[in-house]
């Protein structure tokens, strides 16, 4: 059974990583620990590489609260330029995968917002009454009327971040 390591609290974020697993390795072959780490990047993250760096920052933590683990998982949600999106990163001790997330153009009166320190879980929670919208379907849910959320979202970008553990000719690289 394999101990994966989901370095966050978000339940949007551990679902995500639940519904991977299960599709990957079965319901019972894994069961998930979730702990809480810093990103060490700023709550809300502005750019690319801000918020790659904020989900490998996650997996490091993650690796040395629980290093007895056989995986660990940092999902870190960010903005570029007018999109949400999130950084995937799955570490084992032979392997690194790593994938980006679809994205969603968010409304101006919301970008606005972040680029002047907002958080976009608080600034959704504002504009639609929803408490704590971001551990729910979040700006992704609203804003396809449910029909993705950001598990949904996540799962498929786990899936991806999976890619090089998976299939042979990435085994050269792990």
């Amino acid at each position: 059974m394999y101990h994966v390591i989901a370095a966050t609290t978000n339940p949007a974020k551990i679902n995500a990583i639940h519904f991977a697993f299960t599709d990957l390795f079965g319901t019972d072959n894994f069961r998930i620990e979730s702990v809480e780490v810093s990103s060490g990047v700023a709550n809300q993250p502005i750019g690319d590489k801000e918020t790659r760096t904020g989900a490998r920052n996650r997996v490091m933590s993650a690796r040395q609260v629980r290093p007895e683990a056989d995986f660990w998982i940092g999902i870190e949600a960010g903005i570029d330029d007018d999109m949400t999106f999130a950084w995937i990163v799955i570490e084992n001790n032979h392997c690194r995968g790593e994938a980006r997330s679809a994205s969603l153009m968010l409304p101006p009166v919301i970008v606005q917002k972040l680029y002047e320190g907002k958080e976009l879980g608080d600034e959704m929670a504002a504009l639609t009454g929803i408490s704590n919208i971001k551990q729910q379907g979040g700006a992704i849910g609203l804003f396809t009327n449910g029909k993705l959320s950001r598990t949904s979202v996540y799962h498929q970008a786990l899936l991806l971040a999976f890619a090089p553990f998976r299939h042979e000719i990435y085994q050269m690289k792990c």
